[in-house]
């Protein structure tokens, strides 16, 4: 699992991001994120690393 920033274009990724939810309702937003968690993951492949990145993910810190 990469630890350090990796992103070509952050700020554009969240922009389209941002885009892509706007006008939906909570569930269709929800939708959303959950189909392109799948396909992201479909993009990374390896099971440890997913599983590390779930992991990582549940570490929320206290605030």
């Amino acid at each position: 699992m990469k630890t350090t920033l990796h992103f070509q274009d952050a700020d554009t990724f969240y922009e389209q991001l941002l885009d892509a939810h706007q006008g939906l309702s909570r569930e269709q937003s929800e939708m959303l994120n959950a189909r392109l968690i799948l396909i992201l993951a479909n993009q990374v492949g390896d099971a440890q690393v997913l599983g590390d990145c779930v992991a990582a993910a549940k570490n929320i810190p206290a605030a």
